[in-house]
């Protein structure tokens, strides 16, 4: 029996609006920053082109806006257009009233810009969760049919441990894909990609996720841009502990990315998962 396919993603931010950054950078800031998020983007769109990949893009509205152009490449190179809401502030950070304003203008801008509908969602930092129980109803009443938004580990930024591993319905509204992990020994590993797939020894990595297929479970996989540069600017007023984990082994992830490619089968989110089409 062949391994099924995973769903490769990207969430599409720039280096200086990632969590780890958040405290050493307001966002009175951005526009003052230098913008990278275009050209990694397109080297990510070129990688995926040698290997015949289709993928899913979770992309900020405030980066959208900026680059309209980008947008419409993701969608003429045939991949799916995503929503990772307008200006990446945490879920659990808003109210409903603030996230339905966030999303909804987030969704409107991709849609207008891409020519296509946009059904998909990712939190920022995987920020919904128990304490956002409002957070699928608002999405769903916005337009989106699924969210990809929980990792069930146990993280000091995110995760929820204990939700269900696999694509599965939150609040009767709305299908949620949680990112992958490998359950083994009572623990949920990640397999997902992320500073877990940068720290990792590919090998190792590897192996997890094809356990995971091996299972008949299909993956999913995710990256930024930013996470391909390891030009990028340095900030030395975040606290160390976040530079490193931005910063570790950003020289090794293309070339990493660029095997993990040829090594397992991949496609967008909405064709691994058709589950997730409307209706």
């Amino acid at each position: 029996m062949m391994p099924p396919a995973n769903a490769m993603t990207v969430d599409v931010e720039d280096w200086f609006q990632v969590q780890a950054y958040a405290g050493a950078i307001h966002r009175d800031a951005w526009d003052h920053l230098p913008r990278r998020v275009e050209e990694n983007t397109d080297r990510l769109l070129a990688l995926f082109g040698q290997a015949g990949v289709r993928a899913t893009f979770f992309t900020l509205g405030w980066v959208a806006e900026r680059h309209p152009a980008l947008v419409r490449r993701i969608v003429a190179g045939g991949h799916e257009l995503a929503s990772h809401g307008f200006g990446h502030a945490r879920v659990d950070s808003q109210d409903a009233a603030a996230f339905r304003q966030d999303i909804g203008r987030a969704r409107r801008l991709l849609e207008d810009i891409g020519g296509i509908a946009v059904r998909g969602y990712r939190a920022p930092t995987f920020s919904i969760g128990p304490r956002t129980p409002w957070a699928w109803h608002v999405l769903a009443e916005e337009g989106h049919t699924y969210s990809s938004s929980v990792y069930p580990v146990r993280h000091d930024l995110y995760g929820e441990p204990d939700a269900p591993r696999a694509l599965h319905r939150r609040g009767g509204v709305l299908w949620e894909v949680p990112m992958t992990t490998l359950r083994l020994r009572g623990r949920n590993l990640p397999v997902s990609g992320g500073g877990w797939f940068r720290l990792a020894p590919y090998a190792l990595f590897r192996a997890a996720l094809r356990q995971v297929n091996q299972r008949g479970e299909r993956g999913l996989f995710y990256t930024h841009p930013w996470e391909i540069d390891p030009g990028q600017p340095h900030v030395p007023q975040a606290k160390l502990s976040s530079r490193l984990r931005h910063r570790v082994n950003l020289a090794a992830t293309e070339g990493r990315l660029a095997r993990l490619l040829a090594d397992f089968a991949w496609d967008r989110m909405d064709r691994v998962f058709p589950e997730l089409a409307p209706g």
